[in-house]
């Protein structure tokens, strides 16, 4: 069996967990609607994905909706004491596909609710705000989730969708255990703020991790480091954002048994400076 041989980060500078993820995103029905064609087979890859080594999986409400979270509460409850489960509250999900930001402090203490019975858990170990609605303030937002750390419902604060500047005011407000904005190989316009997660030892969730296997003007070089180390473009995309910072925390989502070994495969592929300098040109 593949091991997850990504190494270490302590998430709120308490919970240690191997830095190659499992987002939980695609676990759910076709455009993140509804339930999956195989229920079973999901379930099976978030076991698969523990087996592996994997002991932090990212999921959020909006997702299905709600079909992520519960479908991880019925599969893994009660969890390892090992496993991390981090979620995001704060972005609507409709049957037409839009995603529609709502940071209204009274939505997310609801909101938070629903995921805490869907999870089967007491506290949540990282809940994040998915994104800043542009209607609320940002801070409202933050302080909602401030509160409910002080009243025991959250253990550590997140963000996702944020700036270096957000992130500050947040900061102001309450400890940031991690922030989860688009990042990968071939894009990757929140540097200034994995720069600032790592400068705060903050964890940096990059979502889109893969590009949906669409690397733009990366491809060649990525696709000549895969055939050097004897891998897929997928997994070098992987080891890169793995090689590229100690805090960063990379959360590959898949649906597939398969798919997932794959992706904890790419924790063992060794980059050299000469790969890293290829792939940075």
């Amino acid at each position: 069996m593949v091991e997850n041989a990504s190494g270490t980060f302590d998430i709120g500078g308490e919970l240690t967990v191997h830095r190659l993820g499992f987002g939980a995103m695609r676990i759910t029905g076709d455009d993140i609607i509804g339930e999956p064609d195989d229920v079973e087979n999901a379930k099976k890859v978030l076991h698969e994905s523990i087996a592996h080594g994997v002991d932090l999986i990212d999921t959020a409400d909006s997702y299905g909706p709600a079909v992520s979270e519960r479908l991880i509460g019925e599969a893994l409850a009660p969890y390892p004491d090992t496993l991390v489960v981090a979620t995001k509250g704060g972005l609507l999900r409709n049957t037409d596909g839009d995603w529609k930001p709502n940071g209204d402090p009274d939505y997310l203490r609801n909101a938070i609710l629903g995921s805490l019975d869907r999870l089967r858990v007491d506290t949540i170990d990282v809940y994040q705000l998915h994104r800043p609605d542009p209607h609320v303030p940002f801070e409202d937002s933050v302080h909602a989730l401030a509160e409910m750390k002080d009243e025991g419902l959250i253990r550590h604060v997140g963000l996702s969708n944020v700036s270096v500047e957000r992130l500050d005011a947040a900061r102001d407000i309450v400890d940031i255990a991690t922030v989860q904005n688009r990042y990968n190989v071939a894009d990757r316009e929140f540097e200034a703020v994995l720069d600032a997660c790592e400068g705060y030892d903050i964890g940096f969730i990059p979502w889109f991790p893969l590009g949906a296997g669409d690397l733009g003007d990366k491809a060649d070089a990525v696709s000549a480091v895969a055939t050097k180390h004897d891998s897929t473009p997928q997994q070098i995309a992987i080891a890169w954002l793995l090689h590229r910072s100690d805090v960063m925390l990379p959360i590959p989502g898949t649906a597939s048994v398969s798919h997932l070994r794959d992706n904890i495969a790419a924790s063992h592929i060794g980059l050299d400076d000469e790969d890293m300098a290829r792939l940075d040109e």
